[in-house]
């Protein structure tokens, strides 16, 4: 069987983002001269293991100050 590797747009559509690139991507399961391509088991366990928005730096949002 062939094996099938997601590109970088694909990527983006699978994890539901804009900008994958903008990402720490895992390393690429195939590199063909400048084209990166994932499997999409890759992908899904490193998605799985990353955190969410804001565990580290707290609210994904700035914070509102009420000024009295």
């Amino acid at each position: 069987m062939t094996a099938r590797y997601l590109s970088l747009k694909e990527v983006t559509k699978r994890l539901g983002v804009t900008n994958a690139a903008a990402y720490r991507l895992p390393e690429p399961d195939a590199l063909i001269e400048s084209t990166h391509g994932w499997k999409p088991e890759t992908i899904d366990a490193w998605n799985k293991a990353c955190p969410g928005r804001g565990v580290v730096g707290g609210s994904s949002s700035p914070r509102k100050h009420k000024t009295e």
